[in-house]
């Protein structure tokens, strides 16, 4: 940790002055303290004051499964992140929508990871990883997050669009943009200005792309085409706000989980020398290896809703309007429903 930082005695600190919104604490990971305490003795908390504003934090696994799961009185809408996008930046995508919308939007492209499309993918996600492995350094070290993670998922993304091979790396540079708001990144962002550059940019690219593609005839399982096909979605394009909220959504989704369970696995599978040996032992136990590393990094660490309604949770009135962010990251270590969860565990 670099001088100057230190860590927060969450266990010494009054219940309403634990700051639930410092990215800090996953920058230098000191973060499963606050969320241990949280749901032991708060597992529905209040912040009224924060970069991002007020809202409530929800951390034991059930009661984030119950919000999920009670879509009208804990909406989607207008923003699915801790912070409320700007009034002239409100990108509408289907994960921050409410069914049946979500629903008929989400239709549209989730055949691209139906498992027969995936199995046609898998010789060629296979390639390129063998291609990426094979091209390390040996004997010296070197960053994986740039040789791995970042490039292999560039290249897989790239696919899933049909994006010109030449540019992938601008799908990535745009991933990291969308999110590195100040207010998320404990002041460490990007500019306002900056980031709407690089929105604007990505709109314009896959816009030419669409019109490139309209009608073309070609018949391929790229993000664009799938959109253009669906009676839900084949004017998107007429829609700026919604069809560049879903691309960035397509961006960072396929980019965020993928390289963060893929450097995150590396760092656990070496922590954990004695599951290492498991799978090596035992290439079967990768499925559930996997499960495990998405379970341990949670590389979506929250998602937020709102209230549709004036609710009571756990004893606690929250008003309608007001923001209830699901920590993912707590809920995956909730010991009242995991066995053991501060263990990585392939085979659990």
């Amino acid at each position: 940790m670099p001088a100057g930082i230190s860590t927060p005695d969450y266990r010494a600190m009054p219940l309403e002055a634990l700051d639930v919104s410092d990215p800090r604490m996953f920058q230098y990971d000191y973060w499963h303290e606050l969320f241990a305490r949280l749901r032991e003795e708060c597992p529905v908390h209040y912040q009224p004051d924060s970069p991002a504003g007020p809202f409530w934090s929800v951390t034991r696994y059930e009661d984030i499964v119950a919000i999920e799961r009670d879509t009208e009185t804990f909406s989607s809408e207008p923003s699915i992140a801790i912070i409320d996008p700007e009034p002239d930046m409100i990108l509408r995508m289907f994960i921050a929508m409410d069914p049946p919308e979500h629903d008929d939007q989400r239709r549209a492209v989730h055949h691209v990871v139906a498992p027969r499309n995936l199995q046609e993918f898998e010789a060629l996600i296979r390639e390129r990883t063998i291609e990426v492995l094979d091209s390390l350094p040996e004997n010296e070290p070197f960053d994986w997050v740039k040789l791995v993670s970042r490039d292999l998922t560039t290249k897989m993304l790239a696919t899933l669009f049909d994006f010109p091979w030449e540019e992938r790396n601008k799908l990535t540079e745009w991933s990291d943009m969308f999110t590195s708001d100040v207010r998320i990144t404990a002041g460490e962002g990007s500019t306002r200005e900056v980031i709407i550059e690089h929105i604007t940019a990505c709109l314009q690219r896959f816009t030419e792309l669409w019109h490139e593609r309209k009608g073309d005839g070609k018949e391929a399982f790229d993000l664009i085409r799938m959109l253009q096909a669906d009676p839900n979605t084949e004017n998107m394009v007429d829609d700026p706000l919604t069809y560049m909220g879903n691309i960035m959504l397509l961006i960072v989704g396929g980019n965020d989980t993928t390289r963060n369970s893929m450097s995150g696995g590396v760092v656990f599978l070496n922590q954990f020398p004695d599951e290492m040996a498991k799978v090596r032992q035992n290439p079967e136990l990768i499925p559930s290896m996997v499960s495990e590393i998405i379970r341990y990094q949670t590389p979506l660490p929250h998602m937020r809703r709102t209230a549709t309604r004036d609710v009571e949770l756990n004893g606690q009135k929250i008003a309608k309007g007001e923001k209830v962010v699901l920590w993912f990251v707590s809920g995956n270590y909730d010991d009242a429903v995991i066995e053991r969860p501060n263990d990585f565990w392939i085979d659990r």
